[in-house]
């Protein structure tokens, strides 16, 4: 076979406990762009559609600017915990909390808009500076601890079967939960398995003495390396029409059930459930079958193709069976997209080392979250502004929407999502990184290690 254990400079433990530690950070993460909040703020809590938009583009430019911020400062942080680790262990405990506090706020839109609006939008700003720091400390550490392509995909596999889980219970779960157990109940049963999984995963991390030593680069200079990086311009360009896709597919699929399908909104966990479980069955498949066998930007654009099949599926669809179908099918791609996802961006960081002399994992974190966020804006702004147009009013019953509204929905689920992974194959051609240059490039990165005689680190 051609994964042998001698291929990775990790062992078994570490690489799953990191994998555990992904699972803790995406139920909470998964459960936040899910939609779950929007159509909890929307929908439940009856904040007007037209706040929401607004909140949405302020917010996300905010989201945007402070990932490579937080990225650029964690690539300078300097601690007795290292550079990554420090942003992980004292920032996870409130990060899941204030996601918790959001399904508990006192007020409705219908009495107290402005006082919903406000518990809202400080609630979601706390959450999203702490999310930024966890993710940014976490993710960094991927190329740090992996280093060959081989220990990250099967890190990545591992990683995202429980990824896959995360989502299940973060953006499957909530639905049905909330109908049976409330939404303060429900958020809170998500915010202890995310606390325990974290608790238990994060002692496996680990930098290398090396990084720690670095010299920083200046933040004008770092952001001008970056961005005539034409490697990270091309990922950065395919991963958010990717997001932008898949968001909207995610903001999207309890109103599609609702008002364009007429079925119970709480289908969506059967739904995001069938393709998560189908995702999760077919990384290994992915891993070995074309990941393996090819390189990410080969992966990610059979993945995108995959994708836009499941999507005309189930925008063709008129009943719970073609829904069903469309899931498997959406299943399978988003399986590539996320084995490969983080590996794509941990190339870029090896290039870039290659050029700079530096490890900046988390200015490129920073950079490629900051460029996925805008996506948010595009989703998000959509929404606000077409489905008005459609004649949906949140205040209205389902029987009192227009008929127009079902096609609206429709419509959004489908158009949108289509051009964006259309647009996401264009940007991943003009990736540069093939297979041949990816091994040039590690080849390389270790005749340096060698020569500098650096530390190890290795667990």
């Amino acid at each position: 076979m051609r994964q042998t254990k001698t291929k990775f400079q990790t062992s078994f433990k570490t690489r799953m406990l990191y994998s555990v530690t992904s699972l803790g950070i995406c139920i909470i993460a998964e459960a936040m762009n899910s939609g779950i909040v929007d159509f909890f703020i929307v929908d439940h809590m009856k904040l007007p559609i037209k706040w929401f938009g607004w909140f949405a583009v302020i917010y996300t430019i905010y989201n945007a600017v402070n990932n490579p911020a937080i990225g650029y400062i964690s690539d300078r942080t300097r601690s007795r915990w290292g550079r990554r680790i420090p942003y992980v262990k004292f920032s996870y405990i409130p990060f899941i909390l204030a996601f918790a506090l959001i399904f508990s706020i006192p007020y409705n839109g219908l009495e107290h808009p402005v006082a919903l609006l406000i518990c809202y939008g400080s609630l979601m700003v706390i959450w999203e500076t702490l999310y930024t720091a966890i993710a940014t400390g976490f993710y960094g550490l991927l190329p740090e601890m992996f280093e060959s392509y081989d220990e990250r995909t099967d890190v990545a596999a591992k990683m995202n079967i429980f990824q896959v889980l995360g989502l299940v219970i973060g953006v499957a779960g909530p639905p049905i939960l909330s109908e049976i157990l409330g939404w303060p109940a429900m958020a809170a049963l998500l915010a202890v398995i995310s606390i325990i999984a974290m608790f238990f995963g994060k002692d496996a991390l680990f930098e290398r003495f090396g990084s720690k030593e670095q010299a920083a680069i200046p933040l004008l200079e770092a952001l001008k390396v970056t961005y005539i990086n034409k490697s990270f311009l091309a990922a950065a360009t395919a991963q958010t029409m990717r997001f932008f896709s898949t968001g909207v597919l995610t903001m999207g699929m309890m109103f599609f059930l609702k008002y364009s399908l007429k079925v119970d909104e709480s289908g969506a966990s059967t739904i995001l459930g069938i393709a998560f479980v189908v995702s999760a069955l077919m990384l290994y498949p992915w891993r070995q079958l074309v990941a393996n066998r090819s390189d990410s930007r080969t992966t990610l654009i059979l993945a995108d193709v995959v994708m836009i099949i499941g999507v005309i599926v189930l925008g063709l669809g008129q009943n719970m069976t073609h829904a069903y179908i469309a899931a498997v099918i959406l299943g399978i791609g988003l399986s590539g997209l996320v084995l490969n996802g983080d590996v794509i961006t941990a190339e870029v960081v090896d290039e870039d080392q290659l050029k700079t002399g530096q490890q900046r994992a988390g200015m490129y974190f920073g950079m490629m979250g900051f460029w996925i966020t805008l996506s948010g804006i595009l989703y998000k702004g959509i929404f606000s502004i077409m489905m008005p147009l459609f004649g949906y009013d949140a205040k209205l019953s389902v029987a009192a929407q227009p008929d127009s509204v079902a096609l609206g929905f429709r419509l959004y689920m489908t158009v949108p999502s289509v051009i964006g992974f259309l647009l996401s194959i264009l940007a991943f051609y003009m990736y540069p990184l093939n297979k041949k240059r990816l091994n040039e490039i590690k080849a390389a990165l270790k005749e340096k290690e060698e020569a500098s005689a650096s530390g190890t680190g290795i667990q």
